[in-house]
């Protein structure tokens, strides 16, 4: 015998609401801590590669004696500049050579 098509149609909705919210908000919230964990990694990484480029760059300036005073004062800033640059320049290379394995 045929149920009721009121019941039928509650139970559809009932149906699809699970369905949807099973698909949505499980998956969303799945996916919010796994940006959360990237954010705090990159933060941390960032900071990180920030104290290393100070630490080195307060090396050049203390520990070199003469060799980056008066006219040079600003080699030991574009050392470490351009030693971030080939940092970053490396972690794109590598993170393009992961994408074609891919």
């Amino acid at each position: 015998m045929a149920q009721d098509p009121q019941q039928t149609i509650r139970e559809l909705k009932d149906l699809v609401v699970a369905y949807a919210k099973q698909e949505t908000v499980d998956e969303l919230r799945g996916m919010g801590r796994y940006v959360g964990f990237g954010l705090a990694g990159a933060v941390l990484l960032g900071t990180g590669i920030a104290m290393l480029a100070l630490g080195g760059l307060r090396a050049l300036q203390t520990e070199t004696g003469d060799a980056f005073t008066g006219d040079w004062s600003w080699a030991p800033y574009g050392i470490v500049v351009a030693a971030l640059l080939v940092l970053a320049m490396l972690s794109w290379w590598a993170r393009g050579k992961r994408r074609a394995r891919t």
